[in-house]
């Protein structure tokens, strides 16, 4: 095996994960031999544990272990390597994560043995399924907690605890020992959280999920580090299985992603790892850079200063990082930079709403004028309300102009398709009444009689209205719908939403019979038949609500695999399930869009609309870009992509209490590296998109307005 690890030091589109493809290539064409005759070392005779042997065929895995920062990230490295070896090699990509839920998952039953629990598939629990299992655990403790200052919303407390089990588990922190990091590191006279009691809550957690086969991020990331990676067995295979080392931008990697690349360098693994200065996307949600850094140590350090493609941030980055940093010493740009500010008449703009008319227009003009395409501009913020996200969409799309929003995570509930079939439920399932309106009938009516040949709905809102008044008949146990002739004039419904009424009453009977005949069928099976017969088997449906279906039926499948495991222990009829599930959704709490739907083939002819995380996260670029909001204070916020005591469990700094100066600086190092990263992605020019004052009503004096400033002279 070669012995020259390569450390790959540079900025965003500077050639680095094309350069990991190509390592990747040259790394297995001169092991080649070793990978494809590789046999376990099996010199004492003994055999394989059976689990090992039965769980994964280990010795055909390639000895190539492929990771990647994020979903995003892994799909584009993995493209690139499959187009340069046009598939002459088993390869598989991960995001690191991913990873090590593989691993604990293939290595289940070692942890089984090792924590003496007891042996049973686990189950993966989703956040918000997480959340609220942890909400009743702990609701005892957390209303005693809340009655003594702690934290006034329930809610936000339960999140910010398993919060900080996570970052605590990126850190290589156990369980066990996060109070005395917390006790060390929080102001008293700024937050009142007990350390005692989340050490109390985290372990009754720990122990109440391992005792079920529950397994959630922050408990898979630990039952990795803490007890798979110091495992005399769990070390030996692993050395066995890679040899190969492939990591692309690891300064968005945990801390323990360091133990776990330094443990194979240790035991002869080679390793390519790309590195961007200015990344750092998940500074604040785990990712741990500076320590990661210390593997340069190790390797064969390359820098690339040079970009491949044209953008602005050689032209641009350091004059506005200095004027940034040093207003009073740099007060202007020069003329040259491709720096545009938004006015209106050479007056600056006064308000958001003009803001956002102006921005409007400025792209209309230019994708009319034949300038730019739609695909070649982004709308980046620092953070985007429904409002200007609404105001865009609704102005471009009026002008036929596509708007693509990044990751929008909007709730699942919001989907009319969605609360449609929650309502439908609600009819076909005994003991649901009093989960059921009149209005929540009517729009089920609206939403499943959609015409089959064309997008118009059979039964208008009108119509729909009236037929929820005469003939929805309620009851706590058995509500239902009567005969459209119940009511004397029930003429004025007309023939078409007649027919369509009558097919829903048809299709709710047929429903109940088969789950009264066959106890196998399930509302899983139940919402699935009702999304085929009345929402795909219609005209096309938008992107969103397929989107929003999709993900409805996965939550419900994942739902009903916890009820499933947690029954065992206790006898919950179906229809509390039922009743659970629903009120779950409506609180909102689950979004339609965790897993997004990628497409495929060419780019979407379409405006991306993202805030500063998401589209750096994504690594798109584009020629025209639009910092909307470029007076506001969060440029230098972590805001929502930061979570709570996340510079606590930092490796290098465990612990340390976080200081005014320290945040200060910290806002300063973010500020600069989005600044680089951004302009890294931008080849043709910046509008800065600034109103006086924010949605709010209030002055915008944020971190770039020296910077608006200059280019108003």
């Amino acid at each position: 095996m070669i012995s020259d690890s390569i450390w790959i030091v540079g900025a965003s589109r500077s050639g680095k994960t094309t350069y990991l493809a190509q390592k990747f290539c040259e790394f297995v064409e001169i092991n080649k031999n070793n990978l494809t005759s590789f046999q376990y070392d099996n010199k004492n005779g003994q055999e394989t544990k059976n689990y090992l042997k039965n769980s994964h065929n280990l010795a055909d895995e390639a000895r190539v272990i492929v990771l990647a920062a994020n979903e995003d990230n892994r799909r584009s490295l993995s493209n690139q390597i499959a187009t340069l070896t046009g598939g002459k090699y088993p390869f598989r990509v991960k995001t690191f994560l991913g990873f090590i839920q593989d691993e604990v998952i293939l290595f289940w039953p070692l942890l089984v043995e090792i924590l003496n629990i007891k042996a049973q598939f686990p189950v993966r629990l989703r956040p918000e399924t997480e959340q609220e299992l942890a909400t009743k655990l702990w609701e005892n403790d957390l209303d005693e907690a809340i009655l003594l200052g702690a934290n006034p919303k329930k809610y936000r407390l339960v999140r910010k605890i398993l919060d900080i089990f996570q970052l605590a588990a990126y850190s290589g922190v156990p369980c066990i020992e996060i109070s005395e990091i917390l006790a060390r590191g929080l102001q008293p006279e700024i937050n009142n959280l007990d350390p005692k009691l989340i050490k109390k809550l985290l372990l009754n957690w720990h122990r109440w999920c391992l005792d079920r086969g529950f397994i959630s991020y922050g408990l898979i990331t630990e039952l990795y580090h803490q007890y798979l990676l110091t495992n005399s067995q769990y070390q030996q295979k692993l050395k066995q299985r890679y040899q190969i080392i492939i990591a692309d931008d690891v300064d968005n990697y945990p801390a323990i992603a360091y133990d776990l690349f330094n443990f194979l360098l240790d035991g002869g693994a080679v390793g390519a790892f790309s590195y961007n200065l200015h990344g750092s996307v998940r500074w604040g949600l785990g990712a741990d850079p500076q320590h990661l850094a210390k593997l340069k140590n190790r390797c064969r350090v390359e820098n690339f200063s040079r970009r491949q493609v044209q953008n602005l941030a050689d032209e641009l980055s350091q004059p506005i990082v200095d004027l940034i940093t040093a207003p009073m010493v740099i007060s202007s740009l020069p003329k040259t930079l491709k720096l545009t500010l938004l006015a209106d008449d050479n007056q600056m703009l006064r308000s958001r709403s003009q803001l956002l008319r102006k921005t409007t227009e400025v792209i209309i003009d230019g994708i009319k004028s034949e300038q730019i395409q739609p695909e070649e501009i982004a709308i980046i913020a620092p953070g985007l309300d429904a409002i200007a996200r609404y105001t865009i969409s609704e102005i471009l799309k009026k002008q036929n102009i596509l708007v693509e929003s990044l990751n929008e995570q909007y709730p699942l509930i919001s989907s009319p398709a969605v609360r449609s079939l929650l309502t439908l439920l609600t009819l076909i399932y005994p003991g649901l009444g009093r989960l059921l309106t009149r209005d929540q009938i009517s729009e089920m009516l609206v939403v499943l009689s959609q015409n089959q040949n064309s997008s118009e709905n059979q039964i208008d809102p009108v119509r729909a209205g009236l037929i929820a008044d005469h003939c929805f008949v309620p009851h706590p146990d058995y509500p239902y719908l009567a005969d459209v002739k119940t009511f004397e004039r029930w003429d004025r419904i007309g023939y078409s939403a007649t027919t369509a009424y009558h097919r829903i009453l048809a299709w709710i009977e047929k429903q109940k019979l088969e789950i009264k005949n066959d106890s196998l069928t399930t509302p899983i099976n139940t919402i699935y038949q009702a999304s085929h017969d009345f929402l795909f088997n219609s005209s096309p449906s938008s992107f969103q609500t397929l989107s929003s279906l999709r993900e409805l039926l996965e939550t419900a499948q994942h739902y009903w695999e916890i009820s499933t495991r947690l029954n065992i222990k206790k006898n919950t009829s179906e229809t509390s399930t039922i009743s659970k599930f629903i009120q779950l959704l409506r609180l909102g709490t689950i979004t339609a869009n965790p897993y997004p739907i990628h497409h495929h083939g060419h780019t979407r002819k379409a405006v991306t609309l993202a805030t500063i995380f998401q589209y750096r996260a994504s690594h798109r670029n584009h020629k025209w870009h639009f910092w909307l909001d470029a007076g506001s204070p969060l440029w230098a916020k972590g805001g929502a992509a930061s979570l709570f005591s996340a510079n606590l469990f930092l490796r290098d700094r465990l612990g340390k209490p976080w200081t005014v100066e320290d945040e200060k600086k910290a806002e300063m190092q973010r500020l600069e590296r989005i600044i680089v990263d951004l302009l890294s992605r931008v080849s043709e020019k910046v509008y800065l998109c600034h109103s006086e004052l924010a949605v709010n009503g209030q002055e915008q004096i944020g971190p770039l307005s020296p910077l608006i400033s200059a280019c108003e002279q």
